[in-house]
């Protein structure tokens, strides 16, 4: 019959296993009666979730918009300049030293600037004199802008039919500075007018034209007394001989001196530049596991104070036979659901603050998934930790003694 009770040969009755859902169900439930608290603690995890997430995610939204301008810009743009002598003294480049670099094979494009020492541009002739807003007058080729990869942002650039007349292009900054941005204002430049045909967009690869007012090669020599040399010379080579033209403009740019010449790749002070962020993204990376660190800390507070005030139910469950396994697992998977409901939340915060600016900035928004992986996961090694002791507390409590406390 059913009703039969078992045999003394059966062995001794086993208690019950709680299923994995019966643990959720039973660690929810604790949860739901305390949503405050619950809310609070959770919060602490979220800031930190979501700090790591959103340092790393701008990190690489930064990184991608990098790789993003010098795949439009091209990595092959390199730049010469006058370097120094054995003595200390500068080497100033020969003035033919533009037609040398482009009788190189390889070379696509080459254009230079030429700083004039002696002229200043200033809004009107009223100015005092040294208030330029460092601003810098250079000489351009006409072949500059497509060289450097640069656009412009209203007007024209110098052509054929304007290098020869007083005419000049302001950069970005230069514009900026001299708070002039319409094509046809008359500047007073190098003691002279000259009418304002262009301005320039901001230039990554060459940021020192932003500051610079640009005129033509034949109009320098003309108004401004400029005497031909280059200051700056910016040679486009083909994508797989960057490294042989590199190794070779010195000594054509000045067979008289090559060691006095400078070569570099601006594309590399970008990449230097991503290598700074980097150290900074560690920096905020540890901010952010500190953070963590305090809301895990704040769920073990929370799971211990809960531990306290539900003596009278864990007395009660052990009376009716729950073991100190099944209390253990009860407070493990309720401080589990704790810290991921955390860490979700710090996860969809974080990818909202990285996704915003980005927006803001411009740039494409990328949050690796390694990253939200290993926030979630950090969060639920957390929380199990952080649940590891109240749950031992509450296991190790006898029927007797937690109803004592009713």
């Amino acid at each position: 019959m059913s009703g039969t009770p078992p045999s003394p040969s059966s062995g001794p009755l086993r208690p019950a296993r709680l299923r994995p859902a019966d643990l959720v169900r039973l660690g929810s439930t604790g949860l739901r009666t305390r949503p405050l608290r619950v809310f609070l603690s959770a919060l602490g995890i979220a800031i930190g979730v979501a700090a790591m997430v959103s340092v790393v995610g701008i990190s690489s939204s930064s990184r991608a918009e990098v790789d993003r301008r010098l795949d439009s810009l091209g990595t092959n743009l390199l730049r010469v300049a006058p370097g120094k002598d054995t003595e200390g003294q500068r080497v100033r480049l020969p003035e033919k030293a533009v037609p040398m670099i482009g009788r190189i094979g390889p070379v696509a494009d080459v254009a230079s600037t030429g700083t004039v020492p002696d002229a200043a541009v200033y809004r009107n002739a009223h100015i005092p004199v040294g208030r330029t807003g460092s601003v810098e007058v250079a000489a351009a080729d006409s072949g500059l802008l497509p060289a450097v990869g640069g656009t412009v942002r209203s007007g024209r650039w110098l052509s054929a039919a304007t290098e020869e007349y007083p005419a000049v292009v302001l950069g970005a900054k230069a514009a900026q500075r001299l708070d002039v941005y319409t094509p046809g204002t008359r500047l007073w430049l190098g003691g002279a007018w000259f009418s304002l045909v262009g301005v320039l967009d901001p230039v990554p690869l060459a940021p020192e034209l932003d500051s610079s007012a640009l005129v033509g090669h034949r109009a320098a020599r003309r108004y401004l007394h400029y005497d031909g040399r280059p200051t700056t010379v910016y040679v486009r080579a083909r994508e797989d001989r960057v490294s042989a033209v590199r190794d070779v403009l010195a000594a054509t740019a000045n067979p008289r001196q090559p060691s006095g010449v400078l070569v570099s790749r601006p594309s590399d002070a970008l990449a230097a530049r991503e290598a700074t962020q980097s150290a900074l993204t560690g920096l905020l990376l540890g901010l952010g596991g500190v953070a963590l660190l305090v809301g895990g800390v704040g769920v073990g507070n929370t799971m211990v104070i809960s531990v306290l005030e539900r003596r009278p139910e864990i007395g009660l469950r052990r009376s009716l036979g729950a073991t100190s396994g099944q209390i253990r697992g009860q407070f493990v998977a309720e401080s589990l659901l704790l810290s991921a409901l955390g860490g979700l939340a710090g996860t969809v915060l974080g990818t909202a603050i990285t996704a915003a600016y980005a927006a803001v900035r411009h740039w494409p928004t990328e949050v690796p998934v390694w990253a939200t992986a290993a926030g979630i996961a950090t969060t639920l090694v957390i929380g199990a930790l952080a649940g590891l002791y109240p749950a031992v507390r509450a296991g190790r409590l006898a029927p007797t003694e937690a109803l004592a406390g009713t």
